[in-house]
């Protein structure tokens, strides 16, 4: 249809929609584009009208933008853009198609659908938004929570109050998330990890489950169609998904939780040469993914088809302008970036040693309170744990932290003294660049893998509900299924399970480093073996909320470790323990002492599997704190006798307390309060059970 709005030339920046005074501005990016056009899709009383506006290259643009501002716009309609140019995917690595209708890169919104159903308008149909961006967002502020005192959830915004059980009046949804604040914050955690919350297709998957045939759901939406729109079936009401998006950040603010976006910018829904065209391949395909310099295919470093070209100014500028947008307008308190290691190749796909594109998100003005964590790898072998970064602000899932714990908590050999460097904050990775042990992010479980429950109940994957006859999923899960794979009755295996379980949150709480959480581990959530769930929308996936019941001691015991670790700062030190030999530092100065079952003695050995440490309380500036003594036994079935040692001097007076051990039944295996706990002289002998912990804190006064 003729355009029948008034028509001024725009301006090329902002990129993107921008409402000004005299209408709204469509900028977008093409360098390669022989002619643009913007098509508007509306309403009326008549059915959906389409109006298509050419762009004049001699008025409508500047350099390599092309602009247009139009007045009179109605209230709602929806936005795209055709392009024609060069159709030459072996040659050039062009690929446009003036069939297609392609999504403007930066719309904030997408047309919003419910959970589930198909869009089939992809690509046909004009499928951008502009929001309207005013919220009151009643004075929230970011919480700018220091890095070393957090403690992250991770969590699936759909999963976490899907099941029935969740008792939420929005399920599945960013008002179900807000719903369970009381939870999240008498839990004790400080900020949660959303995976993906941009627009995909969850309808972009062709697996199909092998007992029904039914269809299958990108559940975990790895898969972006967009940098900024936020995901419209996570929303009660698809076409308000941005109000509640920010309700459900504004309501966990006020509970004192931060909010942190798994946001994936190394690949897109568009996929390889078989996928679809929804914006970058029609819009500037050789500017936005990287390809071979000869045969012109997608390179491949995501494992998911393409790869983002990161480190082009154009796509570097986009990723900026996508996080300042998140924290500007969306009041996010962070990011974790998947895959992040691809943000450090070149156009080439070569691996950079100082990649602009890392540095540019470290020093930008705008994200300076903001935390930023890589998952530093990327599905082509590159591992970069202790490497993505010398800047201090950058912060790693430690993948080392993972392994090592499992390794120990599976009794395997050689084990102890990488387990002792974990809980130390993980300095050989860290410290030579002058950082600290926050930059450490450690998790023993991820969306990724099993569940905590499941990593003591078997030792193979079991994904053959995702319908590729289970070879999808990691093999190497350092995992041990205590004696009997799957579930079971038997009340001793289930007891170990439930030991080592406890043990494994001991270690991931005390330790030096920010502990990561995955939702439902703390009541013992089962995926039933599944250790790639990322097409299962369904009771494998969701949390069970009936659980909290079922394992409330469990859960008990995680929420009061965690105040544990939010009491005593000794748990969330600045800096790396200086080493005992350090002639500036006597014995009774040492920060942290290791041993093995008796004090003096330490075993470094590839047969020892038990370890032992006292953090000495009166070494920590200012004020210094209580001192722990941490028992660790890594064997299957032998139970271990540690000599106990005095708390550390200077200090005199103070007098040992069994506050945890990991070995009580289920009915008493919440932590004591230290005047509420067994006193442990000196020079006995503390029983740790096989696969358990003990913990002991110190405090001042007489014998009981």
């Amino acid at each position: 249809m003729k355009n029948s709005f008034p028509v001024q030339p725009g301006v090329p920046v902002p990129l993107g929609p921008s409402r000004l005074q005299h209408g709204i501005n469509f900028a977008l990016f093409s360098r390669h584009a022989e002619q643009v056009s913007l098509i508007l899709e509306r309403e009326t009383n008549a059915g959906l009208q389409r109006t298509e506006i050419p762009l004049d290259p001699k008025i409508n643009k500047t350099g390599d933008v092309w602009h247009i501002l139009l007045q009179e716009l109605p209230e709602k309609f929806f936005y795209g853009y055709r392009l024609a140019g060069p159709y030459d995917p072996d040659g050039s690595g062009h690929r446009f198609d003036d069939r297609l209708v392609l999504l403007d890169p930066y719309t904030r919104a997408i047309r919003p659908a419910p959970w589930g159903k198909q869009r089939f308008c992809l690509g046909q149909t004009p499928c951008s938004l502009v929001p309207d961006t005013c919220y009151d967002w009643e004075g929230d502020r970011p919480l700018t929570r220091p890095l070393k005192d957090t403690i992250i959830y991770e969590m699936h915004v759909r999963g976490f109050t899907r099941h029935p059980s969740s008792g939420v009046a929005h399920p599945g949804t960013f008002r179900g998330v807000a719903e369970q604040c009381d939870y999240l914050r008498e839990l004790g955690i400080t900020a949660v990890e959303l995976m993906p919350v941009t627009e995909f297709d969850e309808n972009q998957c062709f697996f199909r489950d092998p007992d029904t045939g039914e269809r299958l759901k990108d559940y975990w939406g790895y898969n972006p169609l967009s940098f900024f729109a936020p995901k419209s079936g996570y929303a009660s009401e698809p076409a308000r998904v941005l109000d509640e998006f920010r309700d459900m950040v504004k309501a966990l603010h006020r509970a004192g939780i931060e909010v942190i976006l798994d946001m994936v910018y190394n690949h897109t829904a568009e996929g390889g040469a078989q996928g679809p065209t929804l914006h970058f391949k029609g819009i500037d395909n050789t500017i936005y993914y990287l390809l071979d310099p000869w045969t012109r295919a997608y390179l491949n470093f995501s494992g998911c088809g393409n790869t983002c070209n990161c480190n082009h100014p154009v796509v570097r500028s986009l990723i900026m302008d996508s996080l300042r947008w998140w924290v500007v307008e969306m009041h996010v308190d962070g990011f974790r970036f998947d895959l992040a290691s691809i943000l450090g190749r070149d156009q080439q796909g070569q691996v950079l040693a100082n990649p602009p594109m890392v540095e540019m998100i470290a020093e930008d003005p705008v994200l300076a309170d903001t935390k930023i964590i890589a998952e530093a790898w990327d599905a082509a072998g590159l591992y970069q744990v202790g490497s993505f970064s010398t800047h201090p602000r950058w912060a790693e899932w430690n993948g080392r932290f993972r392994d090592d714990v499992r390794a120990f908590m599976c009794g395997l050999p050689g084990s102890v003294p990488h387990l002792a460097t974990r809980i130390a904050g993980s300095s050989d990775l860290y410290q030579h660049s002058d950082r600290r042990p926050c930059n450490s992010i450690n998790f023993i479980t991820s969306h990724d893998g099993f569940t905590l429950w499941d990593l003591v109940s078997y030792n193979k994957k079991h994904n053959r509900m995702n319908g590729e006859d289970n070879r999808d999923g990691e093999n190497n899960n350092i995992s041990w299924n205590s004696g009997v794979e799957g579930e079971t009755g038997d009340r001793a295996i289930n007891e170990l399970r439930r030991r080592r379980i406890r043990t494994m949150a001991v270690i991931l709480f005390l330790s030096q480093g920010v502990p990561m959480l995955v939702a439902g581990d703390e009541f013992c959530r089962t995926q039933h073996g599944n250790n790639n769930a990322w097409c299962q929308d369904n009771k494998i996936s969701w949390i069970n909320w009936e659980l909290v019941k079922k394992n409330h001691s469990m859960h008990q015991f995680f929420q009061h470790l965690i105040a544990l670790r939010k009491a005593h700062p000794i748990f969330r030190r600045d800096d790396f323990f200086v080493p005992g030999s350090d002639p500036d530092h006597p014995p009774q100065a040492q920060e942290i002492i290791w041993q093995a079952r008796e004090p003096g003695m330490q075993d470094w050995s590839e047969q020892a599997r038990i370890l032992a440490f006292t953090l000495n309380g009166a070494t920590l500036p200012p004020d210094g704190d209580d001192d722990f003594f941490v028992m660790l036994n890594g064997h299957r079935t032998t139970l271990e006798h540690f000599l106990v040692p005095p708390p550390p001097e200077p200090r005199t007076g103070r007098i040992w307390h069994r506050i945890i051990d990991t070995a009580d039944s289920d009915s008493t295996s919440h932590i004591l309060k230290p005047d509420q706990a067994p006193v442990v002289r000196p020079g006995t002998r503390a029983r740790v059970a096989p696969m358990g912990c003990v913990v002991l804190q110190s405090r001042q006064g007489a014998n009981r």
